[in-house]
């Protein structure tokens, strides 16, 4: 009704009467969907924002004995003991993940999606449930599927070729994915066109919205983390974990120093843990990818064998993971009488990457902070004490992700032996000798194949 009135009431529109009903049935003035007030104060008001109910994440579920071992602490000190005695059982289980293997890490991804998704939708269901919309969780869900079919069909084409070779379900999956994967989602589309209902319209499509941000924001984003992880484990490890360092040492530069607000979108954030967790984090990666760069488990790109039906990290380690030895600028020759200094160009890349994971990384957490804000809510759930759901350790994490990843095509990445032999396994027998012969004859002109060789042929 408000934008009418801002339009003049609607003269001349030939469903103006329709139209005045459905906004007066989704509640606009209710939902605060009405333009921005002029002179609006930088606090949120009531009129702004839809009414949400109090959820679990405003809740305490932190466990007795913790509670009681910390009951004589003020709040400042309890939370801080909270936080940290949970980070550090976080921080294990991620070691513990790692051991295991790449089959764990990329389950542990998925629930983490799951979780993710759930998160934020329940945030929509809450604030929408009294218009008892039909099919929307249904709905969510079944895009979710939808989403994960693809990028997870994507990844099984695109590194077990040899297995999907072998067994003739997967090759008529695999030949005709896409076009699968279009029809699911057109199921899904189709079904929400038939559940919209007169009076309710506005409300569905900002729930059919709601789904679809939220799917290009996790599930799109989850699926780079598993694509830096077959690059090698080390592009997964070293990303996520100086997210965590940067988060841990901004919160402890900003407990105990910190005194000047950074953004309003958070106010506990302070310049002094943005500085102090910026330079301590540079100073992790540097060091830890000094360390991952040794072992061929972390820096060989992860693929399958066909003979084992396993996972196989042996490999010959690129040259960024080859010692090097570079020489000093002038200026720091002289004040550290250095000439040259031994490093892995990963070491060098790591810079970018914490970087990065300290300056643009928590931007990702003040999107999240902007998102509670605007639905006053606290954390997304309240999964894990003193911290809240899930999605709040991870605002940052996707952030990283993707940067990884454009990082990686953008400067690392080369041709794949492996995936191009992948590729060539799901050929056609006479596709690939005609390769095979195409390969020999070229290799033949550039003297690279040995005399016998081009005797016999």
């Amino acid at each position: 009704m408000t934008e009418l009135r801002k339009r003049g009431g609607g003269g001349g529109d030939p469903d103006s009467t329709e139209n005045i009903s459905d906004k007066e049935a989704d509640g606009d003035d209710r939902l605060g969907l009405q333009g921005d007030a002029e002179g609006e104060g930088d606090g949120d008001s009531k009129a702004d924002t839809p009414d949400v109910p109090l959820s679990t994440a405003d809740t305490d579920n932190t466990p007795q004995c913790l509670n009681k071992a910390l009951e004589g602490l003020p709040p400042r000190w309890k939370n801080y003991w909270i936080r940290g005695v949970l980070s550090l059982a976080m921080i294990s289980g991620f070691f513990l993940i790692i051991y295991m293997g790449p089959v764990t890490l990329i389950l542990v991804v998925m629930t983490v999606q799951i979780k993710c998704f759930q998160e934020i939708i329940t945030i929509g269901y809450r604030v929408y449930h009294s218009y008892d919309l039909p099919w929307f969780r249904t709905l969510s869900w079944y895009f979710l599927i939808c989403v994960n079919y693809f990028f997870y069909g994507e990844t099984v084409a695109d590194y077990f070729g040899a297995l999907v070779q072998r067994e003739e379900p997967l090759q008529f999956l695999a030949r005709y994915h896409r076009f699968i994967s279009f029809a699911l989602y057109l199921a899904g589309f189709c079904m929400f066109v038939l559940s919209l209902v007169k009076k309710h319209y506005r409300l569905q499509f900002y729930m059919f919205a709601w789904t679809h941000v939220t799917l290009l924001i996790v599930v799109t984003q989850s699926h780079l983390v598993i694509q830096n992880l077959f690059e090698g484990m080390i592009w997964f490890i070293v990303p996520i974990s100086i997210v965590i360092c940067n988060d841990i040492m901004a919160y402890l530069f900003g407990f105990f120093f910190g005194r000047t607000p950074l953004i309003k979108l958070s106010p506990k954030k302070t310049w002094e843990g943005f500085i102090g967790g910026f330079f301590s984090t540079v100073v992790f990666g540097f060091i830890l990818a000094y360390l991952l760069s040794q072992f061929q488990y972390f820096v060989c790109p992860v693929g399958f064998n066909s003979e084992t039906n396993g996972f196989t990290v042996e490999c010959e380690p690129s040259d960024i993971f080859v010692m090097q030895e570079y020489t000093l600028p002038a200026v720091v020759q002289n004040t550290l009488r250095w000439k040259t200094v031994n490093l892995y160009p990963f070491q060098i890349h790591s810079i970018f990457l914490s970087s990065f994971a300290s300056l643009i990384g928590p931007f990702g957490g003040f999107f999240a902070s902007g998102f509670k804000r605007a639905f006053k809510i606290k954390d997304f759930a309240s999964t894990i004490p003193g911290h809240g759901g899930i999605m709040d350790r991870f605002d940052c994490q996707y952030l990283m992700a993707t940067f990884t990843h454009v990082y990686i095509a953008s400067f690392i990445r080369g041709p794949n032996p492996s995936k191009v032999l992948q590729q060539l396994l799901m050929l056609q027998p006479e596709q690939q000798l005609s390769i095979f012969h195409t390969l020999h004859s070229h290799l033949r002109e550039r003297g690279m194949l040995p005399p016998a060789a081009a005797q016999a042929e």
